[in-house]
């Protein structure tokens, strides 16, 4: 049960920091070293519970605001990287990265903890 209300709460937390606040777009690691720090975890859970969280929202954002514009501008940034022009690579590439500095956020949060 603290698995998931762990990953909800960091999603919920990275998106309304990001959303509401005039701080730069790196918050969301503070935000899942706090969750992780205040819900005690195992160190290997709150790293998958924050790169879970934090992947989930920004593919689904990400991919929000890519359809918006028919995925133009994504395609075009993926014919640069060795993507082979695909959309959907470059999407998950960027919630890999961000969920992978999530997860580290989180798992230091755990380890100050103990």
């Amino acid at each position: 049960m603290k698995f998931i209300v762990s990953i909800l709460l960091t999603a919920l937390l990275a998106f309304v920091a990001g959303l509401f606040t005039t701080l730069p777009w790196w918050i969301f690691v503070a935000s899942s070293f706090i969750v992780s720090a205040l819900i005690h975890q195992a160190p290997g859970k709150s790293f998958l519970s924050g790169f879970l969280g934090l992947f989930l929202l920004w593919v689904v954002l990400a991919f929000i605001k890519d359809a918006a514009n028919e995925h133009l501008l994504s395609t075009k940034v993926a014919l640069i990287l060795p993507l082979g022009g695909s959309y959907l690579m470059l999407i998950l590439v960027t919630g890999i990265i961000g969920g992978l500095i999530s997860g580290f956020a989180a798992l230091t949060g755990s380890f100050v903890k103990k």
